[in-house]
């Protein structure tokens, strides 16, 4: 009998989105185990286990082969660009990565040919973004919130992931410019894919269809 397909799923706000939907699939966590310390949770039905981890780590277990698939952001993909199969777009976790600057502060270029240092988590996603506009700027990697940068006068500008825009409204910051719109995604490790092809079809099957239900019908399910 083969094991069971291992999903790495990102810890935080998105992991309960995932796993009601795989528990509409008939498989989710096996009663008892929702609330343990085990550090992999078997699916009810045996499909399947969990893996969940944090949301920057899930490609890299998906890439080496450590899980067959996992879900994590886009904004986390475009900002490794792992060597994974993206399959699907599970419509959940919806935000933006965008450049935010304070009310009144230049964009996107500084007076007197200043040289912009923009504040982020994101520093690949940012130097690939700003190159594109032909704009030079020096990105300063931060690991916790970057709304203080501008205020502080570490950053000019700031380049993050926002989903309502509620916080760098309380910070006084606004929108500048967008970067990518992002969403949940399903990822599926390459050589995984050709070994358990049925079983990765069958998957990425029933998560179109759950993924392709009106939203009343899905927000109607939850109860």
């Amino acid at each position: 009998m083969r094991s069971a397909l291992r999903i790495a799923l990102p810890k935080g706000r998105m992991l309960e989105d995932a796993l009601e939907i795989w528990a509409r699939l008939g498989s989710g966590v096996a009663e008892g185990h929702a609330n343990s310390r085990r550090l992999i949770l078997p699916s009810a039905d045996g499909r399947f286990e969990f893996l969940p981890v944090k949301s920057q780590d899930v490609p890299a277990y998906v890439e080496a082969g450590v899980a067959d698939a996992g879900v994590v952001g886009y904004d986390v993909l475009y900002e490794q660009q792992p060597d994974v199969l993206q399959p699907l777009d599970l419509g959940f976790g919806v935000c933006r990565v965008v450049v935010a600057a304070p009310e009144g502060v230049l964009y996107p270029h500084l007076a007197g040919a200043v040289t912009p240092r923009v504040a982020t988590k994101y520093v690949d996603t940012s130097r690939r973004f700003f190159a594109s506009r032909g704009l030079q700027v020096d990105v300063l990697h931060i690991a916790g919130s970057v709304e203080i940068a501008p205020l502080l006068g570490l950053a000019h500008w700031i380049l993050d992931l926002v989903e309502t825009g509620r916080t760098l409204k309380e910070n006084g910051l606004v929108v500048v410019d967008t970067v990518i719109e992002s969403s949940a995604r399903l990822i599926v490790n390459r050589a995984s894919h050709k070994l358990r092809l049925e079983e990765h079809q069958r998957l990425i099957a029933e998560l179109e269809s759950i993924v392709a239900e009106p939203v009343a019908a899905r927000t109607s399910a939850r109860g």
